[in-house]
Order: C-alpha cells, then sequence, then structure tokens
C-alpha cells in the first residue's frame, strides 16, 4: 500500500513542476490531426505547428481508406506475438516494402521506433564489444544502450576530432557500434552522416542511423539523412518509425543486413514479446508509402522545403533566436522555462498550438518553442502563426 508520505512526496514535486515551468499539460485534440484542428476548451480552430505529420499524411483520405477497407478484410488486432500467432500478409507486405524504399535487404516490424532502438543492442552485443552513442541522441537509443552489456562511450554529435577521439581508444572492441539520430528532434540539426560514415569506415565500425524525422522528408527519394548526404548505401541498418511523415500512427523497424534482421526476429525482446501491428495501421502505412514515392510525395516534400525556408526566413526577420538549419523542426530558443511555456500558452490563446520544451527534455537554460512545419500549412497559416509569435515575443521581451 502506498504511504501517505509518499504521496506527500510525489505530490510536492509535482507541485514544483508546476512552478518552475517543467510540467507537462496534455492537451485534447477533438478529431482528425491535420493543419488546423479542434482542441480542447477552445471555442476556435487551431493552427496545429506542433506535430509530426510533415507531409500531412496523418489524415491523407487514401490513406485513411486503405486502414478502413484493411478493418474489413484484416479485423482490429492480431491478438498475439508474432512467433505465435503468426502475421497477416500485410506485415510481410509492409516490411518488402520498407527494405525496397530504404534500398535495404530486409525489415523487421515493431510497435514503435522506441521498441525498435530498445530491442536493437541488447541481444546483438556482448561485454566484448562498444556502443558509441551521440550526445544528442533521443530518448529510446539512450534507453536501448543503457539494457546492453557492452562497453558505453559518448562523443559530441557534431564534433569528428572527439568521434575519431573514441574510436582510436576503442580500438581494442571486438564489435564497435555507432548510433546517432539522423535529425536531432530538438535541435533540427542534420548528423554529419557523409564524415562519420567515413569514420566509421576508417575504424571498422557498424553504422547504424536512427532516421525517425527524416524518413519520408529529407532527399531527392525522401530516402532521409543519408540520401541527401550521398552516404546511404555506407549506413548498415536504420531504424524508423511509421508515426511521422510516414502516415503518423504507430509502428517502427529496423532495416538493414538479412542475416541482422533475422537475429532480431529470435531475439529481440520487444517484438518476440510484444503483439504485432495492428492491420489497419499497417495497410494505412503502406498507403503512405506509396505516396511518399510517387509524384504527389515529391510535390509535398518541395512544398515542406519551401515552408520550412519561408517560416525561418520569417522568424529571423522579427528577432528570434533560432538554429540555423533546413528541416522543419524549428527550435525558437528561449532560454528560460517558465517563458517557453508561458509563451506557448499566450499563443495557443492566439489560436497557434505550440508545446514548450525544457529541462529534462533539453538541457536547463536552453529550453524554447519547438515549430514543426508541414507540407499542408498554407502560406496564409504561416503568417498567422508569425504574426502571433511577434505579438508574444515583445511582450516577453525575447526579440532582439
Amino acid at each position: 500500500m502506498i504511504s501517505d508520505s509518499l504521496l506527500r512526496e510525489i505530490k510536492g514535486n509535482l507541485d514544483n513542476k508546476k512552478s518552475d515551468g517543467t510540467y507537462k499539460y496534455e492537451r485534447v485534440i477533438l478529431g482528425a490531426q491535420g493543419g488546423e484542428i479542434a482542441v480542447s476548451g477552445s471555442e476556435s480552430r487551431i493552427l496545429n505547428f506542433c506535430s509530426n505529420n510533415y507531409l500531412g499524411l496523418s489524415s491523407h483520405p487514401d490513406v485513411v481508406m486503405a486502414a478502413e477497407s484493411a478493418l474489413k478484410t484484416h479485423g482490429f488486432g492480431m491478438s498475439s506475438v508474432r512467433f505465435i500467432c503468426g502475421c497477416t500478409d500485410l506485415h510481410v507486405e509492409l516490411e518488402k516494402r520498407i527494405s525496397d524504399f530504404l534500398l535495404t535487404e530486409d525489415s523487421i516490424l515493431f510497435n514503435s521506433c522506441f521498441d525498435a532502438n530498445g530491442g536493437f543492442f541488447q541481444s546483438l552485443l556482448s561485454e566484448d564489444d562498444i556502443i558509441i552513442s551521440a550526445s544528442l541522441n533521443h530518448a529510446s537509443i539512450i534507453d536501448g544502450v543503457r539494457l546492453c552489456r557492452a562497453k558505453k562511450a559518448l562523443y559530441a554529435y557534431n564534433d569528428m576530432a572527439d568521434l575519431k577521439r573514441v574510436l582510436l581508444e576503442s580500438s581494442d572492441r571486438r564489435i564497435k557500434v555507432l548510433v546517432t539520430d539522423g535529425v536531432f528532434s530538438m535541435e533540427g540539426d542534420l548528423a554529419p552522416l557523409d564524415a562519420i560514415s567515413a569514420l566509421c569506415e576508417e575504424h571498422n565500425a557498424l553504422l547504424v542511423v536512427d532516421d525517425s524525422h527524416a524518413t519520408g522528408v529529407l532527399g531527392h527519394h525522401g530516402r532521409g539523412t543519408a540520401e541527401l548526404m550521398g552516404v546511404h548505401e555506407k549506413v548498415d541498418m536504420f531504424t524508423g518509425t511509421l508515426g511521422k511523415a510516414l502516415g503518423g500512427a504507430t509502428g517502427g523497424y529496423i532495416s538493414g543486413k538479412r542475416e541482422l534482421v533475422d537475429w532480431f526476429r529470435n531475439s529481440s525482446r520487444p517484438y518476440l514479446f510484444s503483439n504485432s501491428m495492428a492491420p489497419a495501421v499497417v495497410a494505412g502505412s503502406i498507403k503512405s508509402l506509396d505516396i511518399v514515392q510517387s509524384g504527389e510525395g515529391e510535390a509535398l516534400r518541395l512544398a515542406l522545403a519551401d515552408n520550412t525556408r519561408y517560416f525561418r526566413e520569417c522568424m529571423r526577420d522579427i528577432g528570434f533566436q533560432i538554429r540555423d538549419g533546413l528541416h522543419p523542426i524549428v527550435p525558437i530558443m528561449l532560454g528560460e522555462a517558465s517563458v517557453a511555456t508561458g509563451m506557448a500558452d499566450d499563443l495557443l490563446s492566439k489560436e497557434i498550438y505550440v508545446i514548450g520544451f525544457s529541462y529534462p527534455v533539453v538541457p536547463e537554460g536552453e529550453a524554447r518553442i519547438r515549430v514543426q512545419l508541414s507540407a499542408i500549412h498554407s502560406r496564409e497559416q504561416i503568417d498567422r502563426a508569425v504574426s502571433a509569435f511577434s505579438q508574444s515575443g515583445k511582450s516577453y521581451g525575447v526579440l532582439s
């Protein structure tokens, strides 16, 4: 039984989070995800600038129709794990489609990329090996690395001299695995995969890239960060999500060398002990890949790039401090948690839906509002967001 003293301690800690601006409030969306949404507590439609719906596929009519059709033909759920109850033909098709899209040998589905990263390292590496992880990697990578018996090492995510030092110090290890995000989600920065892949090749290290925020978004064909930098064939294994640009529902994957994928089918605990993805989600994800690889997908990527460029230029012009880059993640750097939270609330009152991020999601003193552009944002919607940011920035005294 939980003691009163423990409950008081937890309540006190939660009260502290509320007072210092780090408490995470959840807003309720009434209806479908999109560039404009209905939010509980607001009488007006709200412009959504905090979603991973980069290509606008979360409510695309063809994606919805594919999911509805699969519900009728394949039912609601699988009711067990794959090695017990098997999977559907849709699961097999999606794995093949991911491999064809990413130009890899094989792929394996998980219920999320968090599960994919959680199941990658533990079954593969021993205490004789080492995992070299970028400093800003996602929490799923961090937790996956923690589960593994291998030695751990960290390098500054954009410092190749530091990475080279770690690789040299790891020369005695049986297997060296370097893992990095393709796009760092709180910064919008791209990993320098051209330089990283060259160092991995020089030091015989396996290169693993979580490209969750880039797949479907970056590169001529939407294959992600490695394609953009011309080193796609030098990445040994990809992890990624179906919950962002590729339909925005749930699901993740590992994609790469056939032997490794087969090993994960037989040893990865999140795969072995979790139900398979719902068939409707699988069907919607297949349709999303169809769109991403079509002329419509190319047009959506071009629209997204144009929206991103325009918003970045506007925000700099009115005096906000933002990080340079080309990704639709645009962090508005504000410093104090209370400012980020207060501005996000103020912007919601101006019908702009964004979220303030603070410690421990980002380092202390680096609180920010993370804006995310979508291909389905109109120029008029972006102008409304910029105007609201300008008004709020002036009232909070954060414009330079």
